[in-house]
């Protein structure tokens, strides 16, 4: 009864998240690495899966058995060992098969969880193999103790292409004269800084100063949450960039596949801003090669200054729904070179449309190297709106509110309302847009207009509206 329950509450709309051991144990994740593995083969034919975990204390045992409940179903598995999320990713896409992370990203030390991708990083969703997944998971066999030993091979592999690639991407080995501050928040990123612009991958050092906070791997987050949507969790970077007088700040969440910025001010740069200028270095390195119209995807409460900078460097802008796994489908279906989203999740074509936070901070190193300007004026064409940042409320009935909602919306001053995701109000100079949680019973709140005032004058009436029905 306990995996049957487990996997109910665990497997979401698009990875699966649990408390341990509550929700996540050994059992449900050998259960849940017989099911990926089975499922993988119906969908695709394959019989490998790659593996590989992060640094929570819980995360090498249940990496180990997911990894024997795959070969239990009868597929490989290639465990990779320690790495971050996207250096997951890149090893699926590498080496063609799917793949799976363990880790809960930001969450709590007491989380785990696994995020599931297809060959070639294709994004897993509910409706494209998680339900199947849960499915078979309920009636997989018992381990019989069996072990998977870590593939040094593979890992060494992918180590050292990935570092290739990112340095290709973004030249970012040529960069002289920066100062850096990159806080991992003893997550992943404390790895990936030796590896990336140090020699730990067997690449030489970059050529400027990097100053590590929290590098240490430590999945009990002894000094600050892993998730920099939190503002308190960028204030050691923020300070330490002050301080040192460093030229600009990274904040990586736990499994490194997202990063935030901080200008040598101090001040948190603004996640859509920061994919405006990689969408206007991504489209100008695809015209380049002879893409005249390279498509863009950008999620729909990211700033309105996406699509416009999109527009303006001779790209198409194309907006979607929030959530990875149909950013990537949508990135597949429509040859799409990058994409962006509000919560600083940036994904690239040429690294298999998955998403990578240390390519985005790579990104912007070398176009900061190249501006002559500093990172607080980096950014301020692409800056142009004001935003209210994601507000949540709790409610009894998510859908009976969003469709009051769409019915009251000739009260707002004239709009057009859109249901792409949940219900959006687009003004001239201003939107609202009110969605519904995947998994909990809330409704969620982004507005951006021109000035604060205006934004802060539509936040307040729907928030009035929605505290009325909760």
């Amino acid at each position: 009864m306990h995996r049957t329950v487990a996997l109910a509450e665990a497997v979401g709309a698009y990875d699966i998240r649990g408390r341990i051991p509550d929700q996540l144990d050994e059992d449900v994740l050998f259960a849940l690495g017989f099911a990926t593995a089975a499922t993988m083969t119906e969908l695709h034919t394959t019989t490998e899966v790659v593996v590989g975990h992060d640094m929570r204390p819980s995360s090498p045992g249940f990496a180990h058995a997911f990894a024997a409940g795959i070969e239990a179903a009868g597929s490989r598995a290639v465990l990779l060992g320690l790495c971050s999320t996207d250096q997951l990713y890149f090893a699926s896409g590498i080496f063609d098969v799917p793949g799976a992370m363990i880790t809960a990203s930001h969450n709590p030390a007491d989380y785990n969880g696994i995020k599931i991708c297809g060959p070639r990083a294709a994004g897993v969703s509910l409706a494209s193999g998680l339900s199947r997944v849960r499915e078979l998971a309920v009636t997989a066999p018992v381990s019989d103790g069996s072990t998977v030993p870590v593939d040094d091979e593979a890992a060494e592999t992918m180590r050292r292409q990935y570092v290739a690639r990112v340095r290709e991407l973004t030249h970012v080995d040529e960069v002289t004269g920066l100062k850096i501050v990159l806080d991992a928040g003893n997550g992943m990123a404390g790895r990936l800084l030796g590896e990336v612009f140090g020699t730990d991958a067997g690449a030489a050092s970059v050529p400027f100063d990097v100053i590590g906070l929290f590098t240490e791997l430590d999945g009990t987050f002894p000094n600050h949450e892993a998730n920099p949507l939190k503002p308190e969790n960028l204030v050691d970077a923020a300070r330490a960039v002050v301080e040192t007088g460093a030229d600009l700040g990274l904040v990586f969440d736990g499994d490194a596949d997202r990063c935030f910025f901080i200008d040598e001010t101090g001040a948190t740069m603004s996640a859509s801003a920061v994919g405006a200028l990689v969408a206007e270095r991504e489209i100008a390195r695809a015209r380049a090669q002879g893409d005249d119209r390279p498509t863009v995807i950008h999620n729909l409460i990211t700033s309105r200054s996406v699509a416009e900078t999109i527009t303006a460097a001779g790209g198409r802008a194309l907006r979607s729904k929030v959530g990875h796994s149909g950013i990537k489908t949508l990135m597949r279906e429509t040859g799409a070179v990058f994409a962006c989203e509000h919560s600083a999740h940036f994904y690239f074509d040429e690294f298999f449309g998955a998403d990578s936070g240390m390519l985005a901070a790579c990104h912007l190193i070398a176009a900061l190297a190249g501006s002559g300007a500093p990172a607080s004026r980096l950014v301020d064409s692409y800056d142009l709106f004001v935003q209210s940042g994601e507000i949540n409320f709790t409610v009894t009935d998510p859908d009976a509110v969003l469709a009051d909602f769409a019915a009251r919306a000739g009260d707002f001053p004239t709009n057009t309302v859109d249901d792409l995701d949940g219900i959006g109000l687009q003004g001239a100079d201003w939107w609202v847009n009110l969605r519904k949680s995947n998994t909990e019973p809330l409704v969620r709140l982004n507005v951006e207009a021109a000035d604060r005032a205006q934004m802060e004058s539509l936040t307040r009436q729907v928030t009035d509206f929605v505290t009325a029905r909760a």
